[in-house]
């Protein structure tokens, strides 16, 4: 999947990710989005999957809103380094584990939408412009962005089918 070069592109593959992501997972019975992959995964389900994306919107929206009013966000969360990210993972995941999917789908749907309104909401040049937003470091902002919407839905399905291959739900 080529990374999005415009708000057109990243608006396009955002959605079109998220749409084929749920089109996934409606495509399986309803046993079948609750059953667990096979061993070897830290994320064992559909649930642990839309949880995970969920949180990660969560943090983007966190880190936009400190960054925005000028305070410089703990990136990726609080107590954390990116070299840290397996263990938040396992926090995420450990966060949600018990909840059922179609309340961690209407979570994960929600954060779609604010993360999605993010990017409707400001200019190419806002978006695209390295070092546009002194938060963003040497980066922009559609950098984040692409990283919680189109990149991260592409893994996600990527890991969905790949289970799928595997024998999972057979």
């Amino acid at each position: 999947m080529p990374r999005p070069q415009s708000k057109v592109e990243l608006r396009q593959q955002s959605q079109a990710q998220y749409q084929k992501l749920l089109a996934f997972v409606d495509g399986l019975s309803p046993e079948l989005q609750q059953t667990d992959f096979p061993a070897g995964t830290l994320n064992r389900n559909i649930r642990d999957i839309l949880a995970h994306l969920h949180h990660w919107h969560l943090m983007m929206l966190g880190w936009y809103e400190t960054g925005m009013a000028g305070q410089k966000p703990a990136m990726p969360d609080p107590g954390y380094t990116w070299k840290d990210t397996p263990a938040l993972n396992r926090e995420i995941w450990a966060r949600y584990h018990e909840r059922p999917l179609p309340e961690i789908r209407t979570l994960f749907e929600q954060t779609h939408g604010q993360t999605h309104a993010l990017i409707e909401a400001h200019s190419e040049a806002e978006l695209f412009t390295k070092k546009h937003y002194p938060w963003t470091g040497s980066t922009s902002l559609a950098a984040y962005l692409i990283s919680a919407t189109a990149s991260h839905y592409d893994w996600a399905l990527k890991l969905m089918r790949k289970m799928h291959r595997q024998g999972w739900g057979t």
